[in-house]
């Protein structure tokens, strides 16, 4: 018999809430909240240990729980949870009634592995917007890069709201945060050529091979780029505008580039 919580009451409801709501408690525990079929399914593809499920069994049906339980080898908690604990713990209205506790991943710079010496990788410079963090994940994914870095992070990867943009694509492309410095050491050790989306001294991107190991980087639309990495590019690189106005989202302009490298690489 599973456990069963029915009142938003309840010391565990309220601890809950307190990890979805506080980036803080998260790194204390190394833990966070899953939203979303999907998001757990794809996390536990990503290899993220699932310590518990909650599931609304008036929304979900028994047999979508047990799927995912069969989908690991170690044993998973699962609680019962009343639609009104639901509606205290989930962000979305129309999800489908499940919820998971997992455990965080190791995010330094060297918890990342690649698999083929030829790497293609994305870094975002202080990202604050978890919709740009989300979009610009879900464009990694759909790339097939290697990993994606993101320097003087600004925002928890498991933010609740990260998770959600992302519809579950952070947990399917490596992720690493660092300082800009740390980052830019870690690419040159790795014998990565570095293009820059700038302003300045720039030449139009498509006519960059990125056949060789390369990482795309990006900064805010506000802001752009800090000048440490542009004193450290192999060449800054620039979409060419063709109407009024001078940038684009940070998602859009990374997936264009991106897969200008994807298609020059044959993928």
């Amino acid at each position: 018999m599973h456990k069963q919580i029915t009142s938003v009451q309840n010391s565990t409801v309220k601890e809950l809430v307190q990890l979805k709501e506080k980036s803080r408690l998260r790194k204390q525990t190394q833990t966070f909240i899953i939203e979303g079929l999907r998001e757990i399914s794809l996390a536990i593809q990503g290899n993220y240990v699932i310590q518990t499920i909650l599931a609304a069994t008036s929304i979900i049906a028994q047999e979508e729980v047990e799927k995912l339980l069969d989908s690991v080898n170690y044993p998973i908690e699962v609680i019962e949870i009343s639609n009104n604990v639901y509606q205290k713990l989930a962000l979305r209205e129309s999800t489908e009634g499940i919820l998971a506790v997992a455990k965080s991943k190791d995010l330094s710079l060297n918890s990342i592995v690649f698999k083929n010496e030829n790497p293609l990788i994305l870094v975002a410079e202080a990202p604050e917007k978890p919709g740009n963090i989300g979009a610009l994940l879900r464009t990694a994914d759909a790339a097939g890069i290697d990993a994606v870095l993101i320097a003087n992070s600004k925002t928890d990867i498991y933010n609740p709201n990260i998770i959600r943009s992302s519809i579950g694509c952070v947990f399917t492309t490596q992720i690493a945060t660092g300082t800009t410095a740390e980052i830019i050491s870690f690419l040159k050790e790795h014998h990565t050529n570095i293009y820059a989306a700038a302003l300045t001294a720039s030449v139009e991107y498509q006519t960059i091979d990125y056949t060789k190991p390369s990482a795309i980087i990006v900064g805010t639309e506000a802001t752009g780029l800090t000048d440490e990495w542009l004193q450290n590019t192999s060449k800054n690189i620039i979409i060419p505008m063709r109407g009024a106005i001078d940038s684009m989202n940070v998602s859009v302009s990374a997936a264009i580039i991106l897969f200008e490298a994807v298609r020059q690489r044959g993928k």
